[in-house]
């Protein structure tokens, strides 16, 4: 039998496109016990918890590896900051105060925003077909979202802003997060900062937590935080920090493009919203942005 080789590009970008699948689902997956059974930071803390728990199992598993160097701890608990405590929190309360495709389209702005970042700190270079692939996927999303009009008066606006500022944490996160990827494996940086996100979203999300009634959660909403925990944070990081071993931090910002189509298209699927021409014209304007990011 002949073992065909997967070139590694096409591995990583596989794995980033299973990123988004899994993402762009979690959207809808995750209000089915948001925030009906459980409380946006109790949800977080718990996610944040036994995601720590299940990287340490992990990681015994496949390596011992060390951190070397206090330096490298600071950097880590910086990254916990901006990729676990910020980004998570502003996350579900955004989540549970808007819809999810208007959540998943707000994320495409992270891409951006890890551009300037790393342009500005001197880890990238701002090409012109960066240039040309981000604005082909804003358009796309910017039309996307737009498609109905856009309304401030529906209670959208303050859980839009949040999920605003979870994007720019995450970008903020993938750029500061890059250098200890080349320094040692996936899964012992994200052990620690899973581990430091504990701690930092304790004092937020203990008393929503110790106040659910967990005699009425429903086996519908038990799946809901099973994926969210499972697939959503543990895959998920996963995925993206080995990713970002191999490719630029801005190439893994630039899959949260694909997030609106797929947030669309499980709300078509699960929510029985009809699927209209634009939004798939709009979506494949997005992809096509992913792909000159990503090829050039």
């Amino acid at each position: 039998m002949i073992l065909l080789r997967v070139p590694k590009n096409l591995k990583v970008h596989s794995a980033l496109f299973l990123v988004a699948l899994l993402y762009g689902a979690n959207y809808s997956i995750a209000k089915v016990a948001l925030p009906q059974y459980l409380e946006p930071f109790g949800f977080i803390l718990l996610r944040i918890t036994v995601a720590t728990a299940l990287f340490w199992i992990f990681s015994l598993l496949v390596t011992s590896e060390k951190i070397q160097s206090r330096k490298d701890f600071l950097l880590l608990f910086i990254s916990a900051i901006f990729g676990v405590a910020v980004n998570q929190l502003f996350f579900f309360k955004g989540l549970s105060l808007t819809n999810p495709i208007n959540a998943s389209v707000i994320m495409t702005t992270s891409p951006i925003m890890v551009l300037i970042a790393a342009y500005f700190i001197g880890k990238e270079r701002l090409t012109f077909s960066k240039i040309i692939g981000v604005i082909t996927a804003g358009l796309g999303a910017y039309l996307l979202l737009t498609k109905d009009g856009i309304s401030l008066t529906e209670g959208t606006f303050l859980g839009d802003l949040f999920i605003l500022l979870n994007g720019t944490s995450y970008a903020i996160y993938l750029v500061v997060v890059k250098p200890l990827m080349s320094k040692y494996r996936p899964i012992t940086v994200i052990k620690w900062i899973f581990l430091f996100g504990v701690f930092l979203t304790l004092p937020f999300g203990y008393e929503q937590l110790t106040q659910a009634n967990w005699n009425n959660i429903p086996i519908e909403a038990w799946l809901s935080i099973a994926y969210v925990i499972v697939g959503a944070t543990f895959s998920v990081y996963l995925l993206n920090v080995w990713a970002l071993k191999f490719v630029n931090s801005s190439v893994v910002g630039i899959y949260i493009y694909l997030q609106p189509m797929i947030s669309t298209l499980v709300a078509v699927s699960f929510r029985g919203d009809p699927l209209e021409l634009t939004t798939v014209m709009y979506s494949l304007l997005i992809m096509v942005g992913v792909y000159i990011v990503s090829r050039f």
